[in-house]
């Protein structure tokens, strides 16, 4: 699954390449093209309605990314200092965010993404921003030994993010993930979800070409993703992808469905 990752750094150079980018990947564009999947590459054929959903999904990346960034900068403005990106893929942000002293990032992901990442790292010279650990375990696993052994303090604040992970795992999985994450977090910790609103995966998956990402999502968000999470223990907020985009001068060109739902970007807090 990590080539979803480097097609998702594809996205993201692409971004980077605007005027009006809503943010900044230098590392991007090096993950793209050693993945196969610069900037620049033909798409796969297919139908007009194939195309769209191309651009839907690649749209979505691009207003979570900003969202997501946003909701890092306010936990770190907060003063938490740990940072556990779940299924870490290409991300980049050790690299290109602005962090306070002390932050230590830790980057959960099996071995395979990791050491392609180290490699184009290396190749391109990058050095962190703040002390980024990596923690080479599959989330199927004991990944929160892994992370404890890394050196995560489970008695400071943390912010997780869980960035277009949840989609691929089915319930059970989302639910252990949810209770490993809630059992390592003091009160005041963050958290960031992308989760897949109701539908999309009849709307995206359904007829999608095999092997590509929409092909493999098998998780959409419960009918209240808020009551969902104050089960877990956290204080939650929902936001739809149109609230953000329009909040981000990207606003929707399509009408709002008559039925749309809560959303499936959430912030959330540990109190």
């Amino acid at each position: 699954m990590w080539a979803t990752a480097v097609g998702v750094a594809r996205v993201r150079a692409r971004e980077t390449e605007r005027q009006d980018a809503l943010f900044r990947d230098p590392l991007a564009r090096a993950f793209a093209a050693a993945g196969g999947h610069g900037p620049s590459a033909v798409p796969p054929s297919g139908d007009e309605a194939a195309r769209r959903r191309r651009l839907g999904v690649a749209f979505s990346i691009v207003i979570r990314t900003k969202f997501l960034d946003d909701l890092l900068e306010g936990a770190s403005a907060s003063g938490v200092r740990q940072v556990v990106l779940l299924g870490a893929g290409m991300d980049s942000r050790a690299f290109r965010t602005d962090w306070p002293e002390g932050t230590r990032l830790f980057e959960v992901d099996t071995a395979e993404p990791l050491d392609f990442k180290a490699s184009v790292l290396r190749q391109e010279r990058a050095v962190p921003r703040c002390e980024r650990i990596t923690v080479p375990v599959d989330l199927r696993d004991d990944w929160p030994g892994a992370l404890a052994a890394a050196g995560h303090d489970p008695a400071e604040p943390t912010v997780w993010i869980a960035e277009g992970l949840l989609i691929y795992l089915p319930e059970d999985a989302v639910e252990l993930l949810l209770a490993r994450i809630g059992a390592r977090s003091a009160p005041g910790s963050r958290m960031g979800l992308t989760l897949g609103s109701r539908g999309v995966i009849e709307r995206f998956g359904a007829d999608a070409e095999p092997g590509s990402a929409a092909s493999l999502w098998v998780s959409e968000m419960p009918d209240d993703p808020v009551a969902w999470l104050a089960g877990h223990g956290w204080e939650a907020t929902s936001h739809t992808l149109r609230e953000r985009a329009a909040a981000y001068g990207r606003p929707v060109s399509t009408p709002p469905q008559h039925d749309e739902g809560p959303g499936g970007l959430i912030s959330a807090v540990r109190r």
